[in-house]
């Protein structure tokens, strides 16, 4: 079955709607991307995998993800490393 012009029209708008999203996303954090080489999804999920890391998703309060950020900007391993340390340190001290 035929699609109508206005379903083809349709995805055309989407299909430039993603591109331009994806295009946009490349250069999303300015000069600290172009440091470090980007790898696709995959290829970081299995050097994830590889080092033994499980991705962890939880919702946190402003004020806690502030206090976060301003840590890990000083902190060498960034914010992986420094939640990863934080938690070892809270449960080591049985909070």
């Amino acid at each position: 079955m035929a699609m109508k012009k206005f379903d083809l029209e349709k995805n055309k708008a989407l299909k430039l709607g993603n591109e331009m999203k994806q295009s946009l996303s490349t250069d999303r954090f300015g000069k600290a991307s172009s440091l470090q080489p980007q790898l696709d999804r995959r290829e970081q999920r299995k050097l994830d995998q590889a080092k033994g890391l499980v991705p962890f998703a939880c919702k946190l309060p402003d004020s806690l993800v502030d206090q976060l950020k301003e840590r890990a900007a000083s902190h060498p391993d960034g914010m992986n490393g420094l939640i990863a340390e934080l938690l070892v340190n809270g449960l080591a001290a049985g909070v």
